[in-house]
């Protein structure tokens, strides 16, 4: 389903036309698609960066598209990986209260929403690679999405949900479009909770049971 089919779909269902409920449209979708993605952790959400440390700065800045971190890992000369292992920003001010404690970083935490703070501050420009959680482009910005091709129906009944609190619809019809949307998360739970992390061995990830 392309972003042209999902709005035709909207207004077919909630027969509704009006230029100031189409208008609307592209709210309604991108709600939905935030809802889809903190509710649900697909491969679709994770992305990779590469980029080179600072030397002697203990500061990293973080990829404009970044939400939350997976994992953060110093590469040496052979692309050996070496993970850091998050801790919280007093952890790391007290083991390395001195900027000047140099060496390969061993850990890692949020300074604030685009900033990690590293322990202890690198002591060369040492690449590191970054895992991390990112919202990907909306269909309503690119026409065609994995979500609109691959779980039609959770895009569609969550838009329904949102389509019918704004027109202040009926409370029964906004219950049944809501239950099919959550019927619809439960099938994307197993995928992306499930079925994709079957050979996961690590704690701190989500993992439902797959029948």
């Amino acid at each position: 389903m392309n972003y042209a089919e999902l709005t035709a779909s909207i207004q077919t269902y909630t027969e509704n036309t009006e230029t100031d409920f189409v208008a609307e449209i592209p709210t309604f979708v991108k709600q939905t698609e935030d809802r889809i993605q903190h509710i649900v952790q697909l491969p679709l959400f994770r992305k990779t960066s590469t980029t080179q440390l600072v030397t002697d700065d203990r500061f990293l800045k973080v990829p404009s598209d970044f939400i939350a971190p997976y994992s953060l890992a110093v590469l040496d000369a052979s692309s050996n990986y070496s993970y850091l292992l998050n801790k919280d920003v007093d952890f790391i001010r007290e083991a390395y209260d001195q900027t000047t404690t140099t060496g390969q970083p061993r850990f890692y935490a949020m300074w604030d929403e685009d900033t990690f703070i590293l322990g202890p501050t690198p002591n060369a420009a040492l690449t590191i690679q970054l895992n991390f959680f990112y919202k990907p482009n909306s269909i309503v910005d690119t026409s065609t999405t994995w979500l609109g091709d691959e779980a039609p129906a959770a895009l569609l009944y969550g838009c329904l949900v949102e389509a019918y609190t704004f027109m202040k619809g009926e409370a029964d019809l906004i219950t049944a479009y809501d239950t099919r949307f959550k019927e619809a998360l439960v099938k994307l739970k197993e995928l992306g909770d499930g079925k994709t992390r079957q050979d996961m061995y690590r704690s701190g990830q989500i993992r439902v049971p797959v029948q």
